[in-house]
């Protein structure tokens, strides 16, 4: 299976700058931030060193006042040398009024100073690149009696700045190299859910198959290559497969292994397609295959077929399901670009449309699209359309018709069978609405609808004395009824609504639809049989039960398909023989539909048959004949026959 890989390198390009960016932004703010804390902090270690120059000026100052009155130099260096426990202060010295050196204190070597300029005398303080000076006025009776001088050094501040800044920069460095291992992280977290939303937008998440978004663009880029391409002819084939009856599968086993199922027909079709061919799942139990011509090699409808054809015989091997064996078939629509659409949406519908004339058919084939297709498609909707709003003005009917006894030639039943006559399409027959029922799910309310009536109507037949215990109402349930949970609580309570014996109803089910999932199923019509409803197995013959499910089923009755009785006398004889002989071997009474000549009716008599129902004896008619019918009680069919 071809794969376009999904361009998102520019954006993440995009980002890893963007990331870059805010790093290096983050990274200028902090240093300018820590210049900014190193500069504050070496002026207010300089002030602090200046305010403790002045106190310590002040004190020589008060101590040297004595000294400067009697000149004595040597009290003054005695003063002086208590500095020297200070070990910002360079030099001391201390001037007389008129300026002269009387006393000086020196760390180390170095020039002596001199006296201090009025400037400095005027501030007290001044600040040079690398030292400190600091200047006190000694006075004595408010007389000016001389000046101290301290100098000091900033080698220290400066010593204790650069540990500082150290620090303050590894802190910044630390915190950038967090933040960056940070971002990296959450750029990586966002990598991850891009990575996760891109692959959500366009990969399935339960068959891993490109997704619907995806294949919208992959049938447009095949569409635009087809239109660059010389001589395409009919150059984009569209496959459109449904899984038949896959819904029984959720339904019966469970979604998690209809999920498995799906992943399992999606890897024997990836198996089966061409490397070129691509195949997306576009939601439920639906495929689409697109399958675009090769090169210098067009692609033909024949082609397309072969590839349709590939996909069924895949399909028919059996799928092995958390222990179960299940078979699955496919219907598939088939239409052709531009042959059969000359835009991705019209080619979409035509396939749609193919597909499902190919369910019409029977299933478990394919069918390529032709344009009257499109007029019985639409012809579909406006029946569906029609068939729903029947159903809600009360406009379908239901016709009864009788089932004999062989015996004795007396009614004891009747089958309850949907009638419509639409105000625009005219009487439309059951075989042309029943299908679009079970396909859309009308059928379920129609279904309801056909129950409701029948009983009401069976009861009215017993109210008025017409029925006896021989005599019941058949009413067929289809596959939806038969999967719907709420069947049973739905019987009972139309049942207690209309006051029905359940003895005088029948339920009939098909073969077919009981081996669909048996286990539930005989849950079911033990549920039903236990309510004291009889059972019945319809077109018995046509699916795959056996004796040894027959035995299993809680039922009353088989009724042979009609196709068996059409074919008696002839080829359906021993069918139709070996059917009667099985029911009669479990205590079934047996039920032959479609009986409509004295021939079939002679065979069937013979065989052992115990209830027949056709032309022959009755159409179905409307309760108000089956009325005087039931009102004659005379054996007129027994005479007959």
């Amino acid at each position: 299976m071809s794969a376009r890989p999904v361009f998102i390198g520019a954006p993440r390009l995009l980002g890893r700058k963007l990331a870059l960016t805010t790093i290096l932004t983050a990274a200028a703010a902090l240093f300018v931030a820590s210049l900014a804390l190193i500069v504050f902090q070496f002026l207010s270690m300089r002030g602090v060193l200046a305010d403790d120059l002045r106190v310590q000026a002040q004190i020589v100052g008060n101590n040297s006042s004595a000294a400067l009155l009697f000149n004595d130099a040597k009290a003054g260096e005695e003063t002086l040398a208590g500095l020297a426990v200070s070990p910002s202060v360079g030099s001391a010295s201390i001037f007389d009024a008129r300026g002269v050196l009387l006393a000086h204190y020196q760390r180390g070597t170095g020039p002596q100073p001199g006296a201090p300029d009025a400037a400095l005398l005027a501030a007290g303080y001044r600040y040079g690149i690398d030292v400190v000076e600091v200047a006190h006025v000694v006075r004595v009776n408010q007389q000016r009696v001389g000046v101290v001088l301290i100098r000091a050094t900033l080698d220290q501040l400066f010593a204790r700045l650069l540990t500082y800044a150290g620090l303050t920069l590894a802190v910044a460095l630390g915190s950038l190299a967090l933040a960056y291992a940070m971002v990296s992280s959450m750029r990586r977290a966002v990598r991850r859910a891009e990575d996760h939303l891109q692959r959500l937008a366009h990969v399935d998440s339960v068959t891993n198959l490109p997704n619907r978004h995806e294949y919208n663009e992959r049938l447009a880029f095949a569409l635009e290559r087809a239109d660059r391409a010389e001589g395409a002819g009919d150059g984009v084939g569209l496959l459109l497969l449904d899984l038949d009856n896959f819904k029984v599968v959720n339904d019966t086993l469970g979604h998690d292994c209809g999920d498995h199922l799906l992943k399992l027909v999606a890897a024997r079709l990836v198996q089966t397609l061409r490397g070129n061919d691509i195949i997306c799942r576009i939601g439920g139990d639906e495929f689409v295959i697109i399958v675009e011509p090769r090169e210098h090699d067009p692609g033909q409808p024949d082609e397309v077929d072969e590839v349709a054809r590939k996909i069924l015989a895949a399909l028919a091997a059996p799928f092995e399901v958390e222990g179960h064996q299940l078979y699955v078939s496919a219907s598939i629509g088939v239409s052709m670009y531009p042959r059969d659409a000359g835009d991705a949406r019209t080619l979409m519908r035509s396939a749609d449309t193919a597909m499902y004339h190919a369910k019409a058919r029977g299933k478990n084939g394919f069918e390529a699209f032709q344009p009257a297709m499109e007029q019985r498609a639409q012809k579909r909707l406006k029946l569906e359309a029609n068939l729903r709003r029947a159903l809600e003005k009360g406009e379908l009917e239901l016709h009864y018709q009788p089932q004999i006894d062989v015996r004795s030639g007396r009614v004891v039943g009747v089958e309850a069978l949907a009638r419509w006559h639409c105000r625009e399409l005219g009487h439309v027959s059951p075989a042309e609405f029943i299908p679009v029922a079970e396909e859309t799910g009308i059928i379920v309310a129609l279904g309801g609808w056909v129950l409701q009536t029948a009983c009401r109507q069976a009861a009215a037949w017993r109210d008025q004395g017409l029925l006896d215990t021989l005599v019941h109402v058949a009413v067929n349930l289809s596959a939806r009824q038969t999967r719907d949970g709420a069947l049973m609580n739905e019987i009972r309570a139309i049942l207690d609504e209309t006051g029905l014996p359940a003895s005088l109803l029948e339920l009939e089910i098909t073969e077919g639809v009981l081996m669909e999932n048996v286990n539930a199923n005989l849950d079911l019509l033990h549920g039903l049989q236990a309510a004291g409803i009889h059972l019945s197995i319809d077109d018995f013959g046509t699916g795959y039960s056996s004796m040894s499910y027959l035995k299993r089923f809680p039922i009353d009755q088989l009724k042979i398909d009609r196709s068996f009785v059409h074919d008696v006398p002839g080829d359906g004889e021993a069918i139709a023989t070996a059917i009667i002989a099985m029911a009669h071997s479990l205590q079934l009474s047996v039920v032959a539909e479609g009986v409509e000549t004295l021939a079939q009716l002679d065979f069937l008599r013979q065989a052992g048959c115990d209830i027949m129902q056709g032309y022959y004896f009755a159409r179905p008619m409307p309760a108000a004949q089956v009325t005087a019918l039931l009102r004659e009680k005379r054996s007129s069919w027994g005479e007959r026959t």
